[in-house]
């Protein structure tokens, strides 16, 4: 079987796990830091269940769109979200988010895994966007 590529962030958030738990699940919180390379939120919604789906619509600074959607597949409340993702512009390169959130003292230790990529270019292209969204969700709780 061929092994496709994936990348692995982690960050300690200074926050506990439930308070960045909801910064994943609440649309009004993704609004506040999913901002990678200066985009902004415009439209958020969240089906936080098994199955349900999820719907981010971005601006770039440069006029551009970009918009995302997924499925949740693994949820257990405070600790693991998994989730498809795929950009309405590619639907057939779906890859695969686990984001696992584990308490240290005060802080949350937060791993991001990201999964199933067609290429090394969409894994690198990834990183570089999922850096500046952890950047952004670090400065929400500094």
């Amino acid at each position: 079987m061929l092994t496709r590529p994936s990348l692995t962030i982690q960050r300690r958030i200074n926050a506990s796990p439930e308070k960045v738990w909801r910064a994943w699940t609440d649309p009004a919180q993704i609004a506040m830091w999913w901002t990678p390379m200066g985009n902004k939120v415009t439209h958020a919604e969240m089906d936080v269940r098994v199955g349900g789906r999820f719907h981010v619509i971005m601006h770039a600074p440069d006029g551009g769109t970009n918009d995302v959607s997924g499925e949740y597949r693994e949820i257990v409340p405070g600790t693991k979200l998994v989730f498809t993702w795929a950009w309405i512009t590619t639907p057939e390169r779906e890859s695969l988010v686990t984001i696992v959130l584990r308490r240290d003292g005060d802080t949350t230790l937060l791993t991001l895994t990201h999964e199933q990529f067609v290429d090394e270019a969409a894994r690198d292209s990834h990183r570089s966007g999922w850096t500046d969204v952890l950047d952004a969700l670090e400065h929400l709780f500094a």
